[in-house]
């Protein structure tokens, strides 16, 4: 990253929101504090990201004791991380335009569909 820019060669350097998700699903089971550091994000992201891969059926929260608990991947998380790798394999190399477009367009459709998928 260039210092003040964000930006490097043109290049957007954050995630995208997909990326996100699926780091936190390749941890298999991990506890808050492990998936918060291992995926690089604050406690308040971290929330938004568990409260809305819960929601969607992608893992479940464990509890192991009071008050420890873990969130596991389930059989739709899994489902679409390989949905997710796949896809970025063939776009590694479309171009960074053409993947922008697929991560904010069709993968967050996706997402969608894999969720009602598993709830029927």
């Amino acid at each position: 990253m260039v210092a003040g820019g964000g930006k490097m060669d043109g290049v957007n350097n954050r995630r995208s929101n997909i990326d996100v998700m699926a780091d936190i699903l390749r941890l298999g089971e991990a506890g808050k504090t492990e998936i918060m550091y291992s995926a690089n994000m604050s406690y308040r992201q971290l929330q938004r990201y568990l409260n809305s891969l819960t929601q969607g059926g992608f893992i479940k929260r464990v509890k192991l004791s009071n008050p420890v608990e873990t969130y596991k991947v389930t059989k739709e998380g899994l489902r679409l991380l390989e949905n997710i790798d796949s896809i970025s394999e063939m776009l590694a190399q479309g171009g960074e335009v053409r993947k922008s477009y697929v991560t904010k367009r069709l993968l967050p459709q996706m997402v969608k569909g894999v969720a009602s998928q598993g709830s029927e």
